[in-house]
């Protein structure tokens, strides 16, 4: 989906009035990308727990304007909501992206407690090429837990995420990794080992661009880790249904920001 396409829809979308955007453009880096956006519950007690939301757009393209109605629509089931920007190829080859949000999660476990979130407790969630940061920062230790932050982490949702895409063979994954000299690093699948958060995977069974293979094969190696895994498909949608159905008006399509609350919740509490 074309960012402008989604900047329309945001726009033109009604938000969950159970919340609001707390704060914008707060700097988290040097770069002009390195800034987040912060959303909250309109009403709140207590240091909430915080999600840390990743959009995709193939890691070329997307800003965090336009996921203004995810941020809202997790913030009104009480959690305070960070999305990020980062910088994008080819500005920055890989792993330039996953140092962003290594950094980005260095900032929200530093400050986010002065906006009233809980830097004890955070989950990661991404849709697409955002699903693939959020787990490749769980799993691959060179990100979080190099940085003594995964302990902080308690679990992860991801959404049409590519997990297991080696070899490439497409325009997008040649560009992104093909000249990466170790390629099989680049894959979350490989990095799966016992002592990593819980996860919540989500495809759409009529997904072709992200075939839902990998969510069946990054669920199957989870659960031969010892892993606790959660694989949810939903049989009537695409791609950017499971990030779409997060949006109040089209929630009916299919119940995802109910499973990915009660998944949250039962891991935050």
């Amino acid at each position: 989906m074309a960012v402008s396409i989604l900047s329309v829809i945001n726009f033109l979308m009604p938000k969950d009035r159970a919340s609001r955007r707390l704060v914008r453009d707060i700097p988290y880096g040097s770069s002009p990308r390195q800034k987040l956006d912060l959303y909250a519950p309109r009403k709140a007690t207590g240091p909430l727990p915080v999600v840390f939301f990743i959009y995709g757009g193939s890691w070329m393209d997307g800003s965090r304007q336009p996921y203004e109605f995810a941020g809202r629509a997790l913030a009104a089931q009480g959690f305070l909501t960070v999305v990020a920007d980062y910088r994008l190829v080819p500005e920055v080859e890989y792993p330039g992206f996953l140092e962003d949000g290594a950094l980005a999660l260095t900032w929200v476990v530093e400050h986010i407690a002065e906006y009233g979130g809980d830097p004890t407790r955070i989950a990661l969630m991404g849709h697409s090429a955002g699903a693939y940061n959020a787990s490749m920062l769980a799993l691959d230790p060179r990100y979080l837990a190099a940085r003594g932050l995964l302990a902080r982490v308690r679990c992860v949702v991801a959404l049409s995420g590519p997990y297991d895409f080696f070899p490439f063979d497409g325009q997008i994954s040649l560009r992104t990794f093909g000249a990466v000299r170790e390629p099989r690093t680049t894959q979350p699948i490989n990095h799966i080992a016992p002592k990593i958060p819980p996860m919540l995977l989500v495809t759409g069974d009529k997904d072709t661009l992200v075939l839902p293979r990998n969510t069946v094969a990054m669920a199957e190696r989870l659960r031969k880790a010892g892993v606790e895994v959660e694989e949810i498909h939903y049989p009537k949608l695409a791609h950017v249904g499971p990030l779409m159905a997060l949006a109040m008006p089209v929630r009916a399509i299919a119940p995802v920001l109910a499973d990915a609350t009660r998944f949250l919740r039962r891991h935050f509490s």
